[in-house]
C-alpha cells in the first residue's frame, strides 16, 4: 500500500478512483474503519511527542476501497496533518482482509498536553457521508509523563483532593504521583485561627500505589482552613484546598443513674456546681468570640474544577457519570482571522478545563460537508444545552447591511441569529426559561455590539466573566452562607496560567491590536 503525506485534507470524492472508468462503482460505498488505536513512539524530543494510529477496515465493502485517508488536528489549535493511503488499482479485497490491522506513518511533533482528533476515512467517499469515517479523541503526554519529574518539576500536582470528618477527626485523600517520577514523600500544611500546621506524609506503596490517605491533626472545631499538598521535592507546585472543621455530632455517654441515694446526691451537687461553671464560662466566651470573630477572615481556597467543586465548605466530587453540557458556539468571521483565532482558542479552552463538550463549525467539517451549514447549525442548536453567541463589530455590521452577497457562514450566522431571537421571544411570552441562550463579548468588542434581537439573552465580558459562565453551565451557585466558590484557574486573572489559557491570552491581544489598528487608520495603540 502506498503511503503519501497531503495538504490538502478534503476527502477524495469517488470519480477520481473509479468513476470515470466505471460510473456505476460509484453508487455503492466502504462503511467506516473500527478499532482506532493511538500508539506514543518514543522519541528524542523533550517537547513533541510522536504517535502511530492502527485500525481495521470494514467488511461492508471492502470490494470497493481503494484505501484511506488519516486526518489528525489539535482542538483549538490550526495543526492538521493528513495522511493518504492508496491499493493497487489491480487489487480486489476480500471480506478476510477486514481482519488485517492497517498502520498510518509516525505522525511526529505532536505539542505536548494537547488534545487532539483523529480520523480515519475509508476511500472512496461515498455520496453517504456518515458511515465512511470514525473519529477518535485523545490526549497527548504531559510534561512529567514523557520526560519525568526531575525536568517538569513545576507541572505535576495532585488534582485529586478530598476531604471527609469522621467525628473530631479530619482525613484528607489524594492522589499520588506516578511510581516512574521517583517521589516517595510529600508534605500538608493548613492555616486557620491565627496558626499553621505542617504534616509530613510518608505514604506505603505497598498499600496503595495511587492514592493515599493521611489525617489532619491539631485543626480546632468550627474553623476554616486553608491547606496545600505538594510533593516534598524542591519548586513543587502545590495545590491549595479548603476544609471546613464542624462540630462533632456525638454527644458523650449519658452518665449512669442508679437508685443509690448517694449518687443521687453527688449528682445533684455535680449540677449545681457544673451550671455555676458553665454561667460563668458563657459570659466570658461570649466577648471572647466577638473579638476573635472580628479577626478571623474565611480563606476561600481554590478548587481545581475538572475534579471537584465545594458544597457546605467541603469538596465534593462532581458525579463522572454525568454528561457534561453541550455547548454550541456561534460567531461572524467578518472580523477576520485574529478573531476566528480567538473563538477557536475559547472553545479549546471551555472543552478543556471548563468540562463541556463544545461543538464549532471548524470542527466539523465532515458534519458540514454531509448536512449543509444550515443544517448542521440547527441540528446542533437543537441537540445542545446552551448556544452561545460571540457578538462583535462584524457580527452588528452583518445584522445590520445583510446582503444576498454574503458568503455562506455569515448568511448562516444571521439566520441563526435570528433564530435565537425568535426562541427567546417565544420562551419570553409563555414564561419559560431563557437560559440555553448566552451572548458574549470579548475586550475588544462593546455591549454596543450586540445585536437588538439577542438583548434577552444572557451577556458575558470575557475573560473576565469566566466563573459566572462556569456557574451559568453547570447550574452552580457561586456563593453560599459563609462561603465563595472560586473554580482554579478560570478566573480572571487564573486563567492565562494554564497551556491552553495562555494561547487564549495571546489570541486576545493579536485580536485587540489588530482592532486598534484598524480604528486609528493603521498606527496600533500599545496599551
Amino acid at each position: 500500500m502506498k503511503t503519501t503525506s497531503v495538504k490538502c485534507c478534503v476527502p477524495w470524492p469517488c470519480h477520481s478512483f473509479l468513476g470515470q472508468e466505471s460510473p456505476d462503482v460509484c453508487q455503492h460505498y466502504v462503511h467506516a474503519p473500527h478499532n482506532i488505536n493511538i500508539e506514543f513512539e518514543h522519541n528524542e524530543e523533550p517537547t513533541y511527542d510522536t504517535v502511530t494510529v492502527s485500525w481495521n477496515p470494514s467488511q461492508y465493502g471492502i470490494a470497493f476501497l481503494r484505501g484511506f485517508q488519516v486526518m489528525l488536528q489539535v482542538l483549538g489549535g490550526s495543526q492538521v496533518l493528513c495522511q493518504l493511503f492508496l491499493l493497487g488499482s489491480n487489487l480486489s479485497l476480500t471480506p478476510a482482509d477486514a481482519q488485517k490491522v492497517y498502520y498510518s506513518d509516525p505522525f511526529t511533533r505532536l505539542f505536548l498536553d494537547s488534545e487532539y482528533v483523529v480520523t480515519v476515512m475509508a476511500l472512496p467517499v461515498p455520496e453517504k457521508w456518515n458511515q465512511f469515517y470514525q473519529k477518535k479523541q485523545f490526549f497527548t503526554h504531559t510534561c512529567p509523563e514523557k520526560n519525568g519529574l526531575e525536568k517538569c518539576k513545576n507541572d505535576w500536582h495532585p488534582t485529586y483532593v478530598e476531604v471527609h470528618q469522621e467525628k473530631r477527626d479530619v482525613y484528607v485523600t489524594f492522589n499520588l504521583a506516578p511510581e516512574n517520577f521517583g517521589v516517595h514523600q510529600y508534605f500538608s500544611s493548613c492555616f486557620g485561627g491565627g496558626r499553621r500546621n505542617y504534616t509530613s506524609i510518608k505514604p506505603d506503596l505497598l498499600l496503595n500505589k495511587t492514592h493515599h490517605t493521611y489525617r489532619l491533626p491539631n485543626l480546632q472545631a468550627g474553623t476554616n482552613y486553608s491547606c496545600e499538598i505538594a510533593a516534598d521535592v524542591v519548586d513543587a507546585v502545590r495545590k491549595t484546598f479548603l476544609v471546613v472543621v464542624n462540630h462533632s455530632s456525638e454527644e458523650p455517654p449519658a452518665s449512669q443513674l442508679t437508685d443509690r441515694p448517694s449518687l443521687m446526691v453527688l449528682l445533684s451537687v455535680g449540677v449545681l456546681l457544673a451550671a455555676t461553671a458553665v454561667l460563668a464560662f458563657t459570659i466570658f466566651y461570649k466577648k471572647r468570640i466577638k473579638k476573635k470573630e472580628a479577626k478571623l477572615r474565611p480563606e476561600i481556597a481554590e478548587q481545581y474544577y475538572n475534579k471537584k467543586t465545594e458544597s457546605e465548605g467541603q469538596c465534593v466530587l462532581l458525579d463522572k457519570s454525568m454528561r457534561p453540557p453541550r455547548l454550541l458556539i456561534c460567531y461572524s468571521s467578518n472580523d477576520g482571522p485574529a478573531h476566528v483565532r480567538v473563538v477557536l482558542q475559547l472553545a479549546a479552552f471551555l472543552q478543556r478545563h471548563m468540562a463541556t463538550q463544545v461543538h464549532l463549525d471548524l470542527w466539523e467539517a465532515l458534519g458540514i460537508m454531509e448536512e449543509g451549514l444550515m443544517g448542521w447549525h440547527c441540528r446542533i442548536m437543537k441537540e445542545c444545552d446552551f448556544v452561545l453567541v460571540i457578538c462583535s463589530r462584524g457580527l452588528l455590521q452583518n445584522q445590520i447591511n445583510q446582503s444576498e452577497d454574503e458568503e455562506p457562514l455569515e448568511n448562516t450566522t444571521l439566520a441563526v441569529v435570528s433564530m435565537i431571537g425568535e426562541q427567546l421571544c417565544y420562551a419570553k411570552a409563555l414564561g419559560h426559561d431563557l437560559s440555553k441562550y448566552m451572548v458574549a463579548i470579548f475586550e475588544y468588542s462593546q455591549e454596543s455590539d450586540i445585536p437588538a434581537a439577542l438583548s434577552l439573552a444572557s451577556r458575558y465580558t470575557l475573560t473576565k466573566d469566566f466563573p459566572l459562565l462556569f456557574s451559568h453551565l453547570h447550574g452552580l451557585a457561586l456563593q453560599k452562607p459563609g462561603a465563595y466558590l472560586q473554580v482554579e484557574n478560570i478566573s480572571e486573572r487564573g486563567y492565562y496560567k494554564l497551556p491552553t489559557g495562555a494561547t487564549l491570552q495571546l489570541a486576545i491581544q493579536e485580536a485587540k491590536a489588530q482592532f486598534s489598528e484598524e480604528e486609528h487608520g493603521g498606527n496600533p495603540i500599545i496599551s
